[in-house]
């Protein structure tokens, strides 16, 4: 109902992470329209003039965040570094986004099965696109010389790597303690390098 792009962007904000809070404390289910509308500080009038039901917040809030990790890592991917070194950038932009966003990463995968049926590809779909930009960084390396695997071996890598990254969020309450999540990277990424098996480590 509103045409005003920026005021569009800035509600949009306010509902999302009125949203977030609000899904962390309660859930989706037990969370009300009446609820995000207060603590985004708006009327619950203002707040259906930009969604139809509460199910469309949860929408915002999975695409939001999405967006933004792809954002985030993308930026910090530096253009002049190829090969291994650019797979390890991207896996410590990627862990250390995790770490930023623990509570929204952790409400949409919480919360992403009561999306409507007709939004759910689309969200799961953006899952996809996330494990395609290590899909294509490992796929570099391997035209590089750099690594040895099978167009399989790739898809499930990437996975794996988007996998690791979501532990951090998901069993932050047991690994807290025992590392930080700089150390937490070094650990999952010399993991991650030993199974990939780089060229350079079988010639030496």
């Amino acid at each position: 109902m509103v045409k005003d792009e920026k005021l569009i962007q800035k509600r949009r904000e306010q509902m999302i992470k009125a949203a977030v809070s609000l899904f962390k404390e309660k859930g989706f289910h037990r969370t009300t329209t009446r609820e995000i509308a207060r603590v985004a500080g708006f009327s619950i009038g203002t707040l259906y003039e930009y969604i139809r039901k509460k199910e469309d917040v949860l929408y915002l809030v999975c695409d939001s965040i999405y967006d933004e990790v792809r954002e985030r890592l993308e930026e910090q991917l530096k253009p002049n570094i190829t090969g291994i070194e650019r797979l390890r950038q991207a896996l410590h932009a990627f862990y250390h986004v995790m770490d930023d966003m623990q509570d929204e990463v952790l409400v949409m995968y919480q919360e992403a099965k009561s999306l409507p049926r007709e939004t759910l590809p689309y969200v799961l779909k953006k899952e996809l696109g996330m494990a395609e930009i290590f899909e294509k960084l490992i796929e570099e390396c391997v035209a590089e010389g750099k690594l040895t695997l099978s167009d399989d071996e790739i898809y499930g890598a990437a996975h794996n790597i988007l996998v690791q990254g979501q532990m951090w969020v998901f069993r932050r309450w047991a690994l807290r303690d025992h590392y930080s999540i700089g150390e937490y990277t070094k650990m999952q990424e010399a993991f991650l390098i030993q199974a990939l098996n780089p060229v350079e480590a079988n010639n030496v």
